[in-house]
């Protein structure tokens, strides 16, 4: 069997005295769907950044598809490029079109032609379903729709991995329905994936694996079934009833 497409192993990260990861172990097969959830300050989204270097461990290791991201060798911003990153604010660019945002990261970062790089922008908005609002500015959109062009624009770069941090929790409940459900075309196309969220509904549904973070610390993990029906530490029944109450 080939080995994980990401390995973090012993990650620790401190900001200052705060010990906000304790020597977190995580390793994603390809296609997985790895769902982080954990109460807030757990660690998940610091994990999640560790992973594309967006924040350093303080020490450990991070191999993302056989590329040592913690190498002084490793050019990082090639490395991101097989790392999509989708964040709980959408960062568009508020003066370009649906199809600019998508086209410039193929512009700068791959070099590509503005024709070229508008092809490829307009196939990633047609996987979103987005295709009919191309030229529309991000003022013109719903919340749920920037967020789908800010998927679009990380699958565009055609990544090895996709995370996410939080991607649904700044829109209005009816919205969150329609990323979600390109989050799941994009699993079934095989995509791997590591998801910090809320959607607990959506975690039990498309997750391969779900990861129970406290303090810092990976407390469980196993099957959707198993963590939510039958979990085995106290901390993961406390943090999961109540979140079945709300």
């Amino acid at each position: 069997m080939a080995g994980p497409i990401v390995e973090a192993r012993a990650i620790h990260k401190h900001f200052g005295h705060l010990h906000v990861l304790k020597g977190v172990d995580l390793k994603v097969a390809e296609k997985e769907l790895v769902f982080l959830i954990g109460p807030s300050g757990s660690g998940k989204s610091t994990l999640l950044r560790c992973l594309n270097r967006l924040e350093d461990p303080s020490s450990g290791s991070v191999v993302v598809d056989g590329i040592d991201m913690l190498d002084a060798k490793t050019d990082i911003n090639k490395a991101r490029q097989r790392i999509g990153m989708v964040f709980q604010s959408f960062n568009l660019y508020p003066h370009m079109t649906a199809l600019g945002n998508v086209a410039l990261a193929l512009r700068k970062v791959q070099g590509m032609s503005r024709a070229e790089a508008e092809a490829k922008a307009q196939r990633a908005l047609e996987r979103v379903h987005l295709a009919d609002r191309a030229d529309h500015y991000p003022l013109q959109l719903s919340g749920g729709q920037q967020q789908r062009v800010a998927i679009a624009r990380a699958i565009a770069l055609e990544p090895r991995v996709m995370l996410f941090d939080e991607p649904t929790s700044a829109l209005d409940p009816e919205l969150v329905g329609g990323v979600l459900a390109v989050m799941r075309e994009l699993r079934e196309d095989g995509m791997t994936m590591v998801v910090v969220s809320h959607e607990m509904g959506f975690a039990k549904a498309a997750a391969d694996r779900v990861v129970f973070m406290a303090d810092g610390a990976i407390v469980e993990e196993g099957e959707p079934r198993s963590i939510f029906a039958d979990p085995q530490h106290a901390r993961t029944r406390a943090f999961i009833s109540q979140i079945e109450r709300h």
